[in-house]
């Protein structure tokens, strides 16, 4: 991916980019927005810890499809309160690759259950022929 970020706009406030441009030729794929729970039920306290499950659970998702976390191009994050905000950011600048997604963080009200903090939904891009070879890949632990 192309990072976009023109020199007439405010840089990033953190470790995104304004934009970016696929080139042709690109699969995509779409990812709901995941919840820090574990496959087990359990639900973590800390933000991070619930960014961290979420990210997991897309790892895998994107794994079904041969991709990784490196090619996420997006990502909208939800957090419940403005004091998650730093533990969902250290998460996701820990998980995403170089150049950054595009990314939109937004403070919500809450989710299905109140123990969430922190929602993640993505779009990922990878080459056709990576199809094949990377479905092997798994996904990391956390």
């Amino acid at each position: 991916m192309k990072p976009l970020s023109p020199a007439t706009i405010r840089p990033p406030f953190a470790r995104y980019s304004h934009g970016v441009e696929l080139p042709a030729g690109q699969r995509l794929v779409f990812c709901s927005g995941q919840l820090g729970i574990a496959a087990d039920g359990t639900i973590p306290e800390s933000p991070r810890e619930q960014a961290d499950l979420c990210f997991a659970n897309i790892a895998a998702i994107l794994g079904e499809a041969g991709m990784t976390l490196a090619d996420i191009v997006r990502v909208n994050a939800y957090v419940t309160d403005r004091a998650h905000m730093k533990g969902y950011m250290e998460s996701r600048d820990a998980h995403v690759g170089t150049p950054p997604p595009a990314s939109t963080l937004m403070i919500v009200s809450g989710f299905t259950l109140p123990e969430f903090k922190v929602e993640i939904e993505i779009v990922a891009a990878a080459p056709e022929k990576r199809r094949k070879t990377a479905r092997s890949i798994t996904a990391p632990k956390f």
